[in-house]
């Protein structure tokens, strides 16, 4: 059977909607066609969403104690030095060797205070001002964010 009489066979096919067709000549040449149906969507179930719930107003008294509550803690004296990416952050170049600073260090400009590892880099992290460490929010080895706080200086 040469191609153009399978083109035929499956013209044929489409015309007259048949799905499969098989077919086998007397030199034992087999042939077996088959087409799948049209795709069908299927509908896209609906989700309600669920009721809110109502608020409660809340007794004066509980708005009073709320406002307190939510009052900003009085901001600390000096500067925060934040984590400059995403890693893991290293109070001493090696395990063996002290830390870089430790509360009550004074550092000046440049100082290096700690290291933060990313990506198997050590990126090492500098005061921006000269003082006094006057905390120390992370411990060692710890894994921080971009931002996070890793100590203050006065």
């Amino acid at each position: 059977m040469d191609i153009d009489k399978i083109k035929e066979l499956m013209e044929a096919m489409e015309d007259k909607g048949m799905t499969k067709v098989a077919l086998e000549e007397e030199n034992g040449f087999k042939i077996e066609l088959e087409r799948r149906a049209e795709f069908e969507a299927a509908p896209y179930p609906q989700v309600m969403p669920a009721p809110m719930p109502v608020a409660q107003t809340p007794a004066p008294e509980q708005i009073t104690e709320q406002k307190e509550a939510a009052k900003p803690a009085a901001p600390s004296e000096g500067e925060d030095i934040t984590s400059p990416m995403v890693g893991t952050y290293y109070a001493s170049p090696s395990p063996e060797d002290d830390a870089f600073v430790k509360v009550g260090d004074t550092v000046t400009e440049g100082t290096v205070v700690c290291i933060i590892e990313a990506m198997k880099v050590m990126n090492e992290v500098k005061a921006e001002k000269s003082g006094v460490v006057a905390e120390i929010y992370v411990d060692n080895a710890q894994p921080v964010e971009f931002g996070t706080k890793i100590l203050r200086i006065k």
